[in-house]
């Protein structure tokens, strides 16, 4: 099998090659390809004292580690916060290299949401015992909120019958997505957002280690749009260092696509300022020119709407159709007739605003 960083000819025929370096050399490129590996599990925290956030949690588990009495556990929260990592370095603490392979199951639940996995390899790996090591097993559901009702259920009876052989490890976004009675058999720990405090320092390094040319106005960047998914802002650093030579505010926002402050001050600028069909034509002619999405530009505006000189009532009714009009949005109406929605609710406030001086 060829490795998956590098690209070598395993081919009969000599020079030519196998037909995908073959395809490689004629789009330019050389012989030995190395693809960039990700930095988000390059730099995947190892062990317990590797991670960087939620300490009460570590040393809850640690504890429970330490007298051998570790129970179900539910990981919860929004993505990017630790809980995979945390669950990974608990199990490289349990068990040794040569025995994790037999100790351990880790399944992402979205690949397979119904009733089989649970009676399928879950079943299976949970009623055998294993000859390297006394004690429990550890199976890792990760995206549990994805498995069906009939599975949570099935996975429910499983967890009773096989709690002295395996410990079941539950990971999720969404706590209202699994069912009471698999929650009452776990014990919850909810991991928030990360803080800026707790990201810098881990960025810093990995830019470091990474030789990565930036600048504090990008490192900003980063920190801001990732908002506490420490694993978007290392995709985020990474996919930007690769498209520009120097990471900065501006590279950042272009190569995430996300609308920067500046572009967002024009829109709510054109927005109150302008008529309604030049204000239509100049924001989408900067939505066509940037790639901006709608969504981002509803996310970013409505911070910008507090600062402006509304009266409370006023304010409050726009914020309502700005949040009617996100919902339609996720509903997958038209997005040209969401932003004209958008640029009449600011109109309407203005001239409230205007009729009422």
């Amino acid at each position: 099998m060829l490795p998956v960083n590098q690209i070598h000819s395993n081919s009969s025929n000599g020079d030519r090659g196998s037909s995908t370096e073959r395809a490689w050399r004629g789009a330019g490129f050389s012989r030995d390809i190395r693809l960039p590996s990700s930095q988000v599990e390059k730099y995947r925290p190892q062990t317990l004292d590797d991670l960087i956030s939620h300490q009460d949690i570590l040393s809850t588990i640690q504890k429970f580690i330490s007298e051998d009495r570790l129970p179900h556990l539910l990981f919860y929260g929004p993505p990017g916060t630790g809980k995979t990592s945390t669950i990974l370095a608990c199990a490289k603490q349990l068990y040794k290299d040569k025995e994790f392979s037999s100790m351990v199951l880790e399944l992402n639940a979205s690949d397979d949401r119904g009733i089989d996995v649970v009676r399928g390899p879950i079943l299976s790996f949970s009623s055998t015992r294993t000859i390297f090591k006394k004690g429990f097993k550890l199976v890792i559901l990760d995206e549990a909120d994805a498995m069906t009702q009939d599975a949570q259920n099935a996975l429910r009876r499983v967890i009773e019958k096989f709690t002295e052989n395996t410990r079941f490890c539950l990971i999720c976004n969404y706590l209202s997505k699994i069912i009471p009675a698999l929650q009452s058999r776990c014990t919850r720990f909810r991991f928030g957002p990360l803080s800026q405090e707790q990201m810098v320092p881990r960025l810093e390094y990995v830019i470091q280690q990474e030789k990565v040319d930036i600048t504090p106005d990008g490192l900003k960047a980063i920190v801001t749009l990732s908002t506490g998914d420490m694993r978007r802002s290392l995709n985020i650093l990474q996919s930007t260092s690769m498209a520009y030579a120097k990471v900065t505010e501006e590279t950042v926002y272009t190569c995430t696509g996300h609308p920067l402050k500046s572009d967002i001050a024009n829109i709510l600028d054109w927005s109150l300022n302008k008529d309604f069909t030049t204000a239509y034509k100049q924001i989408m002619g900067l939505k066509t020119l940037k790639g901006l999405a709608l969504h981002d530009i509803l996310t970013e505006i409505h911070l910008l709407i507090h600062r402006v000189d509304f009266p409370p009532n006023i304010r409050m009714g726009l914020l309502i159709k700005l949040a009617d009009i996100e919902y339609r949005m996720a509903s997958g109406t038209n997005e040209k007739i969401q932003l004209s929605s958008m640029i009449a609710a600011f109109q309407a406030a203005r001239d409230l605003v205007v009729s009422d001086a």
